[in-house]
């Protein structure tokens, strides 16, 4: 089938290893002979890897049409790789900041087959997305000035909603009207009820799950948190840019490259996260809010993957 007048192949895929799915690529990518095999994550990189039967480091450009495709593997988590993985053998990696290719490296692949090209979005589709009212207040019972912090996040460990929820339990005395909205779920969903009851939260701290109007409610919420321990980049981060919004954040990984020094604090300090979220709530002295940057819109990101893709054909 075609999609925007790209030609699309459909690949049957469980979780994991799917054999379906590495006969069905080994047969697509026979017939249509690329030049360059992109794999954007693990799952894919190793399905790729098995279809292909093997895969050549340092092939460099393609001779012949008969030659295994060069292979491109995306890297968007900060997370460490395994040693003989499928990543050391690819002929170039993407990393989505620079605190990814410092994993990489650290990790013992060469820094000259690492480029670096951030997640990119379309500012005006977030604020399109953004624009019908999702009435989270309303929904909560809340007044119309109720000042609102917004986390949007899956509920797993490295997002650490925990620390999060330590912050709005420091806030409590410096701003007692103020609520937390956490969209998104996860395995730690039970784990963060239990730690807001614990902390007498209930009332003040809101486990919304999954919420399809993220950048709806991002733009009615005061400001937004991120509160990782690990974060590759934090393309969540850049809707919240684009709407305008303060941004509160951790030092996780590649969010410092996205977000003002002055919205930064150190990783799982709640105290700091709690009063950094009150200070951007007081009208005086507001965080300041950048231009969207270029470098992060969809437009840079498709025009710097082509540019790799295109030094491997």
């Amino acid at each position: 089938m075609t999609a925007e007048g790209v030609l699309v192949h459909e690949v049957p895929w469980a979780l994991g290893l799917d054999p379906r799915a590495v006969w069905h690529l080994r047969g697509v990518l026979g017939g249509f002979r690329p030049d360059v095999a992109h794999a954007h994550d693990s799952h894919a990189l190793s399905v790729l890897r098995f279809a292909l039967g093997s895969i050549g480091r340092g092939a460099g450009r393609r001779q012949s049409s008969s030659e295994p495709p060069a292979v491109l593997a995306h890297r968007r988590v900060d997370f460490h790789v395994r040693k003989r993985s499928a990543w050391f053998r690819a002929d170039r990696l993407i990393a989505v900041s620079e605190a990814v290719k410092a994993i990489l490296v650290t990790d013992g692949i060469d820094a000259r087959d690492i480029v670096v090209i951030p997640d990119g979005i379309d500012p005006d589709e977030v604020r399109t997305r953004a624009a019908l009212p999702l009435n989270i207040r309303d929904r909560l019972g809340l007044t119309a000035t109720t000042p609102l912090a917004v986390n949007v996040a899956a509920l797993v460990d490295h997002k650490d909603q925990a620390t999060l929820i330590r912050a709005a339990h420091a806030a409590r005395g410096l701003a007692a009207d103020l609520h937390w909205a956490i969209a998104g779920d996860g395995e730690l969903r039970g784990a963060l009820e239990r730690q807001i009851a614990e902390l007498d939260l209930g009332d003040r701290v809101h486990l919304l799950g999954y919420v399809p109007e993220a950048d709806a409610l991002i733009r009615e919420g005061n400001v937004f948190v991120m509160s990782s321990k690990e974060e590759g980049l934090g393309s969540v981060v850049l809707d919240a840019l684009a709407l305008g919004k303060p941004i509160v954040a951790t030092r996780a990984g590649g969010l410092p490259e996205i977000v003002p020094a002055d919205g930064l604090v150190p990783v799982g300090d709640a105290m700091a996260l709690g009063r950094k979220v009150v200070a951007a709530l007081v009208p005086r002295s507001p965080l300041p809010v950048p231009p969207f940057p270029e470098r992060f819109t969809a437009t840079a990101m498709a025009a710097a993957v082509l540019a790799c893709s295109r030094s491997l054909a």
